[in-house]
């Protein structure tokens, strides 16, 4: 049996990793094409790796690729941006439950400097800088829980639900998506798990809500009205209050 050589492989992969990175920072936005050659160039590759790259992109639908046509970013459904809101909220929340007692001094101030980072770039008007800071923010999170498989789920998600989604869109508001943030962070001030969760569910059902009004895209099908409602459902049948 026949193997790919390892070095070709791993170089692969450290493609993918820069080019899932241009995409979730916004670099390469929804319907925005990726040009093989161009990233070969850039990167001072073959154009193999980038092909392999992208076919492994395509597999977990953040690319698409046709014939003649090349690859472009796929933009996500507001169903599954919403679904994934629906499954964030979720392990965001459990998370919450594990993390607030392994809670350090330095992962309190870390938080608080997020936020405040958060605050300071929409006041400039810088919408990437905010979805950075909430990217750190809700990842610290995350990481503090000390569970790796609720970890590694949560990374699979990322690419459908990293703020810049949020922010690219008509109606984008980073000052809005900044205060969003602030429960959460006066919870972690008070090292208030319960007011913590309530505050991460919160929080999610805000951005879903803000997102089925602004995702440019028609609801037309009782399946996608049945998505934006689909956060209420998971609380109610999970008997959250």
């Amino acid at each position: 049996m026949l193997h790919r050589p390892i070095a070709r492989s791993v170089l692969a992969d450290q493609v993918r990793s820069h080019l899932l990175a241009g995409i979730v920072s916004g670099r390469y936005p929804p319907d925005s094409r990726i040009v093989e050659t161009q990233v070969a160039r850039e990167l001072g590759t073959s154009q193999a790796p980038v092909r392999e790259a992208l076919r492994g992109l395509e597999g977990i639908g953040m690319v698409e690729i046709s014939p003649f046509r090349g690859a472009r970013v796929r933009r996500p459904s507001r169903r599954e941006i919403l679904e994934t809101y629906t499954v964030r909220a979720a392990l965001e929340t459990r998370a919450a439950r594990l993390a607030m007692p392994r809670l350090r001094d330095g992962d309190v101030d870390a938080l608080l400097a997020d936020g405040a980072a958060m605050e300071a770039a929409a006041a400039a008007g810088d919408g990437a800088a905010v979805a950075e800071a909430d990217a750190r923010l809700h990842g610290t999170i995350i990481g503090v829980a000390g569970n790796e498989i609720l970890e590694r789920t949560w990374r699979s998600l990322e690419p459908y639900s990293r703020t810049y989604l949020s922010l690219s869109v008509p109606g984008a508001d980073p000052t809005w998506s900044a205060d969003l943030h602030r429960p959460i962070l006066e919870a972690i001030r008070r090292r208030d798990a319960a007011a913590l969760v309530e505050a991460i569910d919160s929080h999610f059902i805000e951005a879903a809500d803000n997102m089925a009004r602004r995702w440019p895209e028609p609801a037309t099908s009782s399946g996608e009205r049945g998505s934006e409602t689909s956060i209420q459902a998971t609380r109610i049948a999970e008997g959250t209050p």
